[in-house]
């Protein structure tokens, strides 16, 4: 079993429980809560919960970075993500949020997996710090996790932190800045008035189309959450272009570090032809100097 194997499992339980209002002709309850059930959020909260912590241990198993350097890796990311949490104690204007800067450049320097583990990861800590513990929380987990995951997505550059890299990294920045607010807002529109404002068209209502209920979300996401995650964009792009280069060389070089090798293995069968060469090597032997 793959250490990604957790990962898409929970990212496609993710989508279908942001996606069933568009397609279900009705929501049992719809009026009796302002939210997600309560038994909704618990098993996505338990679900997601268990499967960073299967993928966190399967990424320590398959690391190939040997047990030391797993180890060392593990506690980076934990380092990273209680640096990053704090910093969602900033005063900010709006959607705008620092805390996606480290979630974007752990996932485009380290892989899928450990960004999708540092943005999860991220919302539950500072969750915990914040005091920001609700139904809302499995679903910001969720988002996060896919920022970090999708940035690595993004191509590397002939050098670390170039121009290119810091270009696109910028870009990604934006559009998730915005992309995360339509997302999160997917969890709040079935609920927030269902059934009280037929004639502007913002809000769910039982038995619409997949097309009417698109409709009624662009135009929901429009008139209440636009301006708010263009701060977040905005904030993204501004946070790339200052800190970006020094921030990915940064991580790069701790990235060798943790897997760089002082020997590497070397199957005798593909050096000799023969048995019994008088000066062969030691395979193996651990390089000095």
């Amino acid at each position: 079993m793959r250490a990604a194997s957790p990962i898409i499992i929970l990212s496609l339980l993710g989508i279908a429980s942001f996606l069933y209002p568009f397609f279900l002709p009705a929501l049992a309850g719809v009026g009796e809560q302002s939210g997600r059930s309560g038994v909704e959020t618990q098993v996505v909260f338990t679900v997601l919960g268990v499967g960073c912590l299967v993928a966190l241990l399967l990424v320590v198993q398959r690391s190939a970075v040997g047990a030391r350097g797993a180890s060392r890796l593990v506690a980076l990311l934990g380092t990273l993500v209680a640096i990053d949490a704090t910093l969602r104690l900033v005063p900010t204007m709006l959607g705008a949020s620092p805390i996606f800067l480290l979630i974007i450049l752990v996932g485009f320097t380290y892989g899928a997996q450990l960004g999708f583990l540092m943005g999860a990861l991220t919302m539950l800590v500072s969750a915990l710090i914040t005091g920001g513990v609700g139904p809302w929380l499995p679903y910001q987990m969720l988002g996060a996790g896919w920022v970090g995951m999708t940035a690595a997505w993004l191509p590397r550059g002939a050098e670390s932190g170039d121009r290119g890299e810091i270009v696109r990294l910028a870009i990604f920045g934006g559009v998730w800045g915005l992309l995360y607010g339509a997302i999160l807002n997917l969890t709040e529109w079935p609920w927030a008035a269902p059934g009280l404002d037929t004639q502007a068209g913002l809000y769910w209502l039982p038995g619409m189309s997949i097309g009417e209920a698109l409709a009624s979300y662009g135009r929901f996401y429009l008139t209440t959450s636009l301006v708010y995650d263009a701060f977040r964009a905005a904030a993204n792009v501004a946070l790339v272009v200052a800190l970006g280069r020094p921030l990915v060389r940064l991580l790069d070089r701790y990235r060798d570090r943790f897997t760089w090798y002082p020997w590497v293995a070397v199957d005798a069968s593909e050096l000799f032809d023969t048995v019994g060469d008088a000066d062969r090597p030691m395979i193996g032997d651990r390089a000095h100097g």
